[in-house]
């Protein structure tokens, strides 16, 4: 699996499939899963809380580093994919809708 050839479909499946062997639906309201959602978001930052601007770009180039910030990204993306799973929002109609009015909002010019 990479981002270049993953469907989002794919990702969403995979997260559902082990949600699902461990019975865990009965946890995974939306309100849980957005308060995990955060803390894990909260997980990424603690991995830059206290660089500068120049040393957090220089984890790109620590592999242990980006590994450990990786590994929190999946779980921020895991918690992602689980409350569109709950809810049944299709996440790429809602990030192009989103990103419309961005551009509206924010014009390049």
């Amino acid at each position: 699996m990479n981002d270049d050839s993953t469907p989002i479909s794919d990702l969403r499946n995979l997260v559902r499939t082990f949600v699902s062997e461990r019975n865990w639906e009965s946890f995974h309201e939306p309100k849980n899963l957005a308060m995990s959602l955060a803390i894990e978001a909260a997980e990424v930052l603690e991995h830059f809380q206290w660089l500068t601007a120049e040393q957090s770009m220089a984890v790109k180039f620590d592999t242990q580093k980006t590994q450990e910030v990786g590994e929190e990204l999946s779980d921020v993306l895991a918690y992602l994919l689980s409350i569109a799973n709950v809810l049944d929002i299709d996440l790429s109609a809602a990030f192009q809708q989103k990103m419309l009015k961005n551009a509206i909002k924010y014009p390049a010019s």
